[in-house]
């Protein structure tokens, strides 16, 4: 016998088989792609020798973009500026079209390293350093050299450095990196050190890196970082080359002087102002006196001048072989008036000197009207000195913790350039507990060679604290920091100058060495820490 369902039962099993149906056929987009393009063929073909067209088309296995094409694009040997042209850009295609505009070297290898600019439309996946090789002779070269670039005085190389190669021949001298491309030429890309020239002839060639601001393959010494190989490189090679990126001090150069106050003028350079000579030529009374200051806002020295009243100056600016005259013209302009200002506000530092600087060049100082107290309001016993360097009175006391200072100048106290004296002032400073500091102790090992300069620095690479060392010692201390997290970085200090100087390209001078310790510390309040850098050879 057969048995009946209800009517209800059937529409109902009828619906539900429906609804599974329709779930097990919603689309839902398929796995991610993560596949990138592949080359799937070009005209003329990879590797072709003896190229002699101006066109090149390549196609992919799916639609492409080109994604920051102007930077990632390397051509080795390089073409002039708007000497080729790719499409398309911004678009998706199934191809890329080069169009040569440049005359091509003769029997010479090119290769167009498009980095991972090349990416499918869909998802971005990158062609990893896809490249596209041709040569306009018979054969592809196919030597290499290889190595490293680093900073000389960062923990991190910058991103994107163009590493180059100038064939040495009857062209080549030591100012062709500043007129010509190179020969060949690659890059480092994204947080990547090492690089490799690849498809080199042989012969003999000089290696250098550039941080080329421009992107225009020439080396530019005011905005650049330059590194050079110590020796000319003999390609082939098996040797890995180690390049330290440094930036220039810029040759001094003095721009013109300005009038910005009654009786100070501005000269501006550019490069260093140590050991400049600002001379009057203008012909100037007994009375006339001047000094000179840094700007601290500005590349420019301020020359104060009083006791000559003329209509214009003529002023010779010199330093070692440069020198040049120039005339400014004189105004009635208002006076400067003087301004005196704390380094240190509230929190007295257990380390660094309270100084007071001024607006206008500090000449006198009288300490009959200085007093300092303690918390207890017990005179406290000082010095001070007017820094000419930096135009300030250095105070000079022994700073205690868990203390508080009253500073006080009368009237009289301070005098500056032109007679002016300072008002009243007053400052109260505390000093904080030994236990809201950390220490850090550091022990050493592997010095190659002294003198040496051991600094703690910050993240942002700002010296905290620094100590001069001559000969070994079995610990340095650095007490009292600021909670933060600090790197320790040695400087050896090979011309004893007792500061870390750059590199020069046309003096054949690399930086002065300095090496990290990789650990980056967290010193915290009230911590010890105890580390022991080893320095690499």
């Amino acid at each position: 016998m057969k048995r009946r369902f209800p009517f209800y039962l059937v529409v109902a099993f009828l619906l539900l088989t429906v609804v599974n149906c329709a779930k097990r056929g919603t689309p839902t987009g398929g796995e991610k792609d993560n596949e990138p393009p592949k080359m799937t063929r070009a005209i003329p073909e990879e590797f072709s020798t003896n190229f002699d067209g101006s066109e090149i088309r390549i196609y992919f296995d799916e639609y492409i973009k080109l994604k920051d094409i102007q930077r990632q694009l390397i051509i080795s040997p390089p073409l002039k500026q708007g000497g080729y042209i790719v499409t398309p850009q911004g678009n998706a295609s199934k191809y890329i079209d080069i169009k040569i505009t440049d005359t091509l070297q003769p029997n010479t290898t090119y290769s167009f390293n498009f980095g991972q600019s090349v990416t499918d439309n869909n998802e971005g996946n990158p062609y990893e350093f896809f490249k596209y090789i041709f040569s306009t002779g018979d054969y592809i070269d196919s030597l290499s050299v290889s190595g490293l670039v680093k900073d000389a005085k960062e923990k991190n190389p910058d991103q994107f450095v163009s590493v180059m190669l100038y064939e040495i021949d009857s062209t080549y001298n030591d100012s062709s990196i500043y007129k010509r491309p190179p020969t060949y030429i690659t890059n480092t890309l994204d947080s990547a050190v090492t690089f490799r020239l690849d498809n080199l002839k042989a012969g003999k060639y000089m290696l250098f890196a550039l941080k080329d601001e421009a992107n225009n393959y020439l080396f530019n010494q005011k905005t650049d970082k330059v590194a050079f190989a110590k020796e000319v490189i003999t390609v082939p090679t098996d040797s890995i080359y180690e390049l330290t990126l440094f930036k220039e001090e810029t040759d001094f150069k003095a721009t013109r002087p300005a009038q910005v106050a009654k009786s100070r003028i501005a000269f501006g350079y550019e490069g260093s102002p140590e050991d400049v000579n600002i001379k009057l030529l203008s012909s100037a009374p007994e009375s006339f006196a001047y000094a000179i200051t840094p700007d601290s806002k500005a590349d420019s020295l301020n020359y104060w001048f009083k006791g000559v009243k003329a209509d214009s100056l003529q002023f010779e600016v010199s330093k070692g072989d440069y020198k040049k005259d120039f005339t400014v013209k004189l105004r009635d302009m208002f006076a400067d008036t003087l301004v005196l200002s704390a380094n240190q506000r509230r929190v007295l530092s257990l380390h660094d000197r309270f100084a007071i600087a001024g607006s206008i060049p500090l000449s006198k100082k009288d300490e009959s009207y200085i007093s300092i107290l303690n918390k207890d309001s017990v005179a406290v016993d000082f010095t001070t000195v007017i820094n000419k360097e930096k135009n300030q009175l250095d105070f000079d006391f022994e700073v205690l913790p868990n203390d508080r200072y009253t500073i006080q100048l009368l009237p009289n106290a301070i005098e500056d350039f032109y007679g002016n004296v300072n008002d009243t002032l007053f400052y109260s400073l505390n000093t904080k507990s030994p236990a809201d500091y950390g220490n850090i102790r550091v022990n050493l090992s592997n010095v190659s060679s002294y003198p040496i300069i051991i600094q703690v620095v910050d993240e942002q690479g700002e010296v905290a604290r620094e100590i001069y060392a001559t000969e070994s010692q079995p610990e340095y201390t650095f007490d009292h920091l600021s909670p933060a997290k600090y790197y320790i970085r040695v400087i050896f200090d090979s011309n004893k100058n007792g500061k870390w100087d750059t590199g020069n390209y046309l003096k054949k001078q690399q930086p002065e060495r300095i090496s990290y310790h990789p650990q980056l510390l967290d010193v915290r309040a009230n911590w010890d820490l105890n580390e022991t850098v080893r320095l690499k050879d």
